[in-house]
């Protein structure tokens, strides 16, 4: 892609209103803009990332045996009103009216609606266990949305359901979910822990939080350096050693539950068992914020100049930097690396404006590209070519016939090993 047709309205000063580093960066890298409080657009930019992140999310719940679905975002009030969430959920569910004066709402979260389909489409033990999930937008209206995508009105979540026979098979689709979500994360390149939680309206006895591992992150923890135990109660010593335990702070972008019957039995899902009794579906629930995680690298990995992504999660795998793209040699090395790097399936942009140098340096390491491919004098000079790793500003120098080579070596370095 050619930075002179791509739509990416960067700004160079930090807007007023951001609070939190993810929320000035999406906005001053051109990644997002606010259509008001709470609302946002994804532009070009930030869309590519969320759509990686997206990717990543759907081939391992796919690989874990969900199904993808897609329910509706509005929902019939009297599906809340049987399980009493109507009621308990409070002003953050939207509520409203159709002309006929009945109830809805905007879904912030599907429990009752996948519910009232199981009851009507499950009736036999053998079509269990099953998982079922979907990327959706939802909605909360929260009293005071802050922080950009972190806490918005509006935001895109994979919610996934599990249902079985009994509690045993709640275990084990609870552990395929809890291992891929480790493996989504760590695909993400993120470091992450998983933490006991409390369950809240959601439900259910047993529960998780993942957090992203970030200073300005609103969730504390505390971390056993030794044995890796973690949790979110006031502990000066690991419960399971005895070690001191070390406080930390993270970011939620994943939680888990194991609902048992909260749903199922007031919503009168039932199914008849081997032996012939009908018995309510053992249920688990399972979220993702999607722009939250994306939000969430961002405060994990930024510096003064601007965003660090992790590059499988960045917008673009690579940019080239011709210096002055009026200069011929310049130019022309430029739009060769370009073309071959295409070629060989690299996410790549080159930057063919005719701005500054340091215009086009400060603009790259903005938005965050986690290579550089800079070609300045040195190429005229001495057929030499620098590359940058945005994470680490490690500079390398080499030939231009062997630029790629050091390409696909710093690309393997720095895929995140899952």
């Amino acid at each position: 892609m050619r930075m002179s047709l791509m739509f990416v309205p960067t700004l160079k000063e930090n807007p007023q209103e951001a609070e939190i580093a993810s929320h000035s960066l999406m906005l001053r890298a051109g990644m997002i803009r606010q259509l008001s409080s709470g609302v946002y657009i994804f532009l070009p930019l930030g869309l590519r990332t969320l759509n990686k992140i997206t990717r990543i999310v759907k081939e391992e719940m796919d690989r874990a045996g969900g199904q993808e679905l897609l329910l509706p975002a509005l929902h019939p009030g009297e599906l809340w009103k049987e399980t009493g969430r109507w009621e308990i959920y409070g002003p953050e569910l939207i509520r409203l009216k159709d002309r006929k004066d009945r109830d809805f709402c905007l879904g912030p979260t599907h429990e009752e609606v996948i519910t009232d389909l199981a009851r009507r489409e499950i009736h036999s033990y053998r079509q269990l266990p099953l998982l079922l999930y979907q990327i959706q937008t939802k909605f909360r209206d929260e009293m005071r949305p802050r922080f950009g995508v972190m806490r918005a009105r509006e935001f895109i979540m994979k919610d996934l359901y599990s249902f079985d026979r009994d509690f045993e098979g709640l275990r084990v689709s609870y552990e395929k979910m809890y291992n891929a979500y480790c493996k989504v994360f760590s695909r993400c390149g993120l470091s992450y822990k998983a933490v006991p939680a409390e369950s809240g309206v959601i439900g259910g006895e047993v529960s998780h939080e993942f957090l992203i591992l970030a200073d300005s992150g609103e969730e504390k923890f505390s971390v056993c350096p030794s044995c890796d135990f973690s949790t979110t109660q006031d502990e000066e010593k690991c419960s399971n050693c005895g070690a001191n335990l070390e406080e930390k702070r993270g970011i939620e972008v994943g939680h888990i539950f194991q609902l048992g019957t909260k749903y199922s039995e007031p919503m009168k899902a039932y199914f008849v068992d081997k032996d012939g009794e009908e018995k309510p579906l053992i249920m688990g629930c399972y979220g993702i914020g999607i722009g939250r995680t994306m939000a969430a690298a961002i405060e994990a990995y930024h510096d003064e100049k601007g965003i660090q992504w992790p590059i499988s999660i960045s917008p673009y795998e690579v940019e080239i930097i011709p210096v002055n793209w009026k200069k011929v040699e310049q130019r022309k090395a430029a739009e060769g690396i370009y073309q071959e790097l295409k070629e060989k399936d690299f996410e790549v942009v080159i930057d063919d404006r005719e701005f500054s140098a340091g215009y086009k340096f400060s603009e790259a390491d903005l938005i965050g590209f986690p290579l550089q491919v800079i070609v300045g004098e040195k190429m005229s000079q001495e057929g030499k070519i620098e590359i940058k790793v945005r994470h680490n500003n490690e500079r390398w120098e080499t030939k231009r016939e062997e630029v790629l080579t050091l390409l696909l070596k710093l690309k393997e370095e720095l895929a995140p090993k899952a």
